[in-house]
């Protein structure tokens, strides 16, 4: 007789999900699932829309990063219109991307993850989250609080608010930096790098402790995609689609974001809400075997597939990453993501302040006008979780005919049952269960920070019942919040 853990539902993430791990007869872990269990159909009721209202429409998809689908369906906008946009209209759209970055990454490290990482995976519960954080490290949790305002502040100042904001368009963006708001941002930067360079010193004090974690929470072979400069340097807004190995390997570059469907599929299984993408060159052409398709996205695959950051003090920061394998493949433990996440707010913030100086920043020629030129377009972005692309069909009216959207957590998601199970298979028992086992498995799909809609657990617990049942039906353990 086979038994399952349920872990329902998961906490500290965007959205809800449970997870379940199967035991064998013998106890030991035979597979272990992550269920998307909340249904959106975005895509569908889409269809008969103008896509001028799509930007304003698709950022409701997520309160987290709303931001990052107001690009990535603008950026379609612009394939319909077949324009390009304003060079100043191009670098605010980045400086929004940069401003989100670094909010959400600031979230999911100090706010999600890291009352994981400072106060221990098996602290006490009622302890072990934000406020849990403020008491014990008020330092700490005042950093990210300040840098998590920092983004939004930026996002506030460019966009009107910092929430679902409707700035960026087709063609652009509605209104021009004023020079005043260039100078309250420059002012606000200082503070900003002092922050993520505390959660860089702090996670490094924290890594030797936990090198168990490190190569059981999603440390297996797989690919790696995302978007690069022309050059191969690190990339969030435009470029091409590049895809490495587990070995550092080059399968595919310079693809046109456009021709996404020439490198990716989708799967779909009866027990979760979300797909399963993969790469489907490493699947066979009958596509059954799917998982060998399986990749990741987001900021430790961008980390892996670029040459180089660009500014000074990410690409510093990036070698000492790439140390830690010095075999020279790519840094394949899922649990890095939390390192790769303020590596990259390190450099956005760079990239700010390096585009704010730009003289050209405050021009008022914003927007590019046309009609439906194309009845179909691509918009692609970096979202903080990984690449995000939008795809649109429409009628000569610009009415949308069909809508399909591929996410990053989506992306991650073969990804995220392998970690699940990586980690059942180290820590759970068959006569064993605590609830500090039940957050390791959580805080594994936490480190790809999955956004699933636009709600957070990120404070209290959520009630979760747990049995685990010998074969002949006597309770082994049991495990309960209310």
């Amino acid at each position: 007789m086979s038994r399952v853990v349920t872990i329902d539902p998961v906490t500290r993430i965007e959205g809800h999900a449970k997870i379940t791990v199967h035991l064998d007869e013998q106890g030991k872990v035979a597979d272990a699932r992550f269920h998307v269990t909340e249904f959106r159909g975005f895509e569908k009721f889409c269809e008969g829309r103008s896509f001028w209202e799509m930007p304003g429409i698709t950022a409701r998809i997520c309160g987290i990063c709303p931001i990052s689908h107001l690009l990535a369906s603008s950026k379609t906008g612009d394939a319909l219109l077949s324009v390009r946009i304003p060079p100043t209209a191009e670098k605010l759209r980045r400086l929004l991307n940069w401003a989100q970055i670094t909010q959400s990454h600031a979230l999911s490290f100090f706010h999600l993850s890291g009352p994981d990482l400072l106060l221990g995976m098996e602290s006490n519960a009622d302890k072990r989250n934000i406020m849990g954080l403020i008491e014990a490290h008020p330092d700490v949790a005042r950093s990210g609080i300040r840098l998590r305002s920092f983004g939004q502040q930026v996002i506030r100042l460019l966009a009107g608010r910092s929430v679902h904001p409707a700035w960026t368009v087709p063609g652009g963006v509605r209104e021009p930096l004023a020079e005043a708001t260039r100078q309250e941002i420059a002012a606000l930067l200082p503070e900003a790098f002092s922050d993520v360079e505390l959660g860089l010193q702090l996670l490094k004090a924290v890594m030797p402790q936990l090198q168990r974690e490190v190569a059981s929470y999603g440390d297996f072979p797989s690919y790696f995609m995302g978007l690069v400069t022309p050059k191969g340097g690190l990339e969030h807004y435009d470029g091409v689609l590049r895809i490495v190995d587990s070995d550092g390997q080059i399968v595919e570059d310079d693809v046109d974001p456009s021709q996404y469907r020439s490198i990716i599929s989708e799967a779909v299984e009866p027990w979760s809400y979300l797909k399963f993408p993969y790469y489907h060159k490493a699947a066979g052409t009958d596509g059954m075997s799917y998982q060998q398709g399986i990749y990741r996205v987001g900021p430790l695959a961008r980390l892996n597939i670029c040459s180089h950051a660009g500014t000074e003090r990410a690409d510093a920061e990036l070698a000492l990453f790439r140390e830690l394998r010095p075999d020279g493949k790519p840094v394949s433990s899922s649990f890095y993501y939390h390192y790769a996440r303020l590596i990259e707010i390190l450099f956005a913030l760079e990239k700010i302040a390096m585009t704010i100086d730009d003289p050209t920043i405050t021009d008022s020629h914003v927007r590019s006008h046309a009609d439906v030129n194309q009845l179909h377009g691509v918009g692609v972005s970096e979202a903080p979780r990984g690449t995000l692309f939008h795809e649109y069909d429409v009628d000569e009216n610009g009415l949308l005919q069909k809508v399909n959207l591929i996410i990053a957590t989506g992306q991650n998601n073969l990804a995220m049952n392998r970690t699940v199970r990586q980690i059942a298979e180290e820590y759970v028992d068959g006569a064993k269960l605590t609830e500090g086992i039940l957050n390791r498995i959580e805080h594994g799909i936490r480190a790809f920070d999955p956004c699933l809609s636009c709600s957070t657990h990120a404070i209290g617990q959520m009630p979760l019942q747990v049995q685990l049942f010998a074969p002949d039906g006597t309770l082994l353990a049991e495990q309960s919040r209310t």
